[in-house]
């Protein structure tokens, strides 16, 4: 089945050309189906790319999904026209009366400040705490994830001397979770962060289950709620150049970007990467949307509690 999206939003024509089936809303509501509803608060600087990425992992799956963008009232994005966010987002408080089955919470370039230095913090701890509520079951991304761990468990961040950079070997530590259904021993997982959270604070959490970890990169994976929330700390969603680009945008300029580990082939960045996570991405996402949305949303969705 195909993803719903909203009409002329750019990732549907990207997609179309890597034999992706998306449909517009246009043709999708004269099916009658119910759609898993799905919303992302995207706070990376360049929208257009991380809803193509995003958009592209939720393709690869059965049912079909609704899915929606949110912004925040209180920040105004740099990287994207006004004309695309007016066009395919809303601010949270028109959706705040609305109930979602899932939900994907994005990383966002602030991860150096304290929380509440974070000009958008208050309006943001709003918005996770209020998807404990409305959703179903909500993926954090890198800066979101610490954040999320922050708001909810009080989980703090550390500053690491290096980011954090390269692709890293994760290890599922309960291979019979629904998440990882399909999982090999070990699988690989981008990350790009110059902050961390650490093993001992998760794991003296009793709502926290730490559920995959790196012996390169630490805490990678973290559930909580049986499944309602997910915290993951790297960048399964990133298309195979993203951390090049990164690397180059960088490179020079900041004293703390090293050469992304494990990516390229041979170690040398005149060489391609070698994409190592794709698969495992693709897994992931459809493993959270089958087992922990659709088979646990209830059709009515004004149920969600």
């Amino acid at each position: 089945m195909p993803l719903r999206l909203p009409d002329k939003l750019p990732a549907i024509e990207l997609l179309k050309k890597e034999n992706i089936f998306v449909m517009d809303n246009t043709r999708a509501t004269t099916q009658d189906i119910r759609p898993l509803r799905i919303v992302i608060l995207n706070l990376m600087p360049l929208k257009i790319t991380t809803e193509t990425d995003l958009v592209r992992l939720l393709s690869n799956t059965p049912l079909q999904l609704e899915v929606s963008f949110m912004k925040l009232k209180s920040h105004t994005p740099k990287n994207t026209p006004i004309e695309h966010m007016m066009m395919f987002y809303r601010d949270f408080e028109d959706m705040a009366g609305e109930k979602f089955d899932g939900m994907i919470v994005t990383g966002a370039p602030v991860e150096t400040y304290d929380y509440e230095q974070v000009t958008y913090w208050d309006e943001v701890s709003g918005i996770l705490r209020w998807a404990r509520t409305h959703v179903t079951s909500t993926l954090y991304i890198c800066w979101a994830a610490q954040a999320g761990l922050y708001c909810h468990y009080g989980i703090p961040k550390y500053p690491l001397e290096k980011k954090m950079f390269g692709v890293f070997s994760q290890r599922p530590l309960d291979s019979l979770l629904p998440i990882f259904r399909g999982f090999d021993d070990v699988f690989y997982m981008p990350h790009s962060r110059h902050t961390e959270v650490r093993r001992e604070d998760i794991l003296a959490c009793p709502g926290l289950q730490l559920i995959a970890e790196s012996p390169e990169c630490g805490v990678s994976m973290v559930m909580a709620r049986g499944g309602r929330e997910f915290y993951i700390t790297g960048h399964l969603e990133y298309a195979p150049n993203t951390l090049d680009t990164e690397y180059r945008r960088d490179r020079g300029v900041r004293d703390d970007v090293e050469l992304p580990r494990h990516y390229y082939v041979g170690d040398n960045p005149d060489n391609p990467p070698l994409v190592t996570w794709r698969a495992h991405a693709n897994l992931l996402y459809s493993n959270w949307i089958n087992y922990y949305v659709y088979q646990e949303t209830p059709y009515d969705i004004n149920r969600i509690e």
